[in-house]
């Protein structure tokens, strides 16, 4: 049997075999022992979690989401206010906290005929500090 050719660099990382017979590697892993395939496929979350996670991080790809986000985080504002503070149309800012509350990222309380909003919870901060950490480096 032919056996598999595999870099000297990648025989000292574990989960590598060192040598593949031709069946192994027709078998669609290259490099990938059963051991660490079987690993990796017990900790991806379900599909519909990971639909549900990608939905998640989009909300973080428009930058005027951003910004009332990070004006949320100085304190909790009406939608005249952040409009103001972002020069902005109510209208514009009023649709984007929509979204934000559809994914449970801002939260609201109504104070009279004004409603007020503020970040839902504190990972809301970890997440923008980690992701500004992350492109500073």
């Amino acid at each position: 049997m032919q056996k598999g050719w595999v870099p000297e660099e990648l025989l000292q990382k574990p989960g590598v075999r060192k040598e593949r017979t031709m069946e192994q590697e027709q078998g669609g892993y290259l490099y990938l022992e059963e051991k660490t395939r079987q690993e990796i496929e017990e900790k991806m979350p379900p599909e519909e979690e990971l639909s549900d996670l990608a939905d998640f991080f989009k909300i973080f790809g428009d930058a005027t989401r951003l910004k009332i986000l990070y004006v949320l985080l100085g304190s909790e504002m009406c939608v005249l206010d952040i409009a103001r503070l972002l020069d902005m149309s109510q209208s514009a800012i009023s649709h984007q906290l929509r979204i934000l509350k559809q994914m449970d990222l801002v939260k609201n309380r109504r104070e009279g005929k004004t409603i007020f909003y503020a970040p839902a919870d504190s990972h809301i901060v970890t997440i923008l500090s980690q992701g500004l950490d992350h492109i500073e480096e």
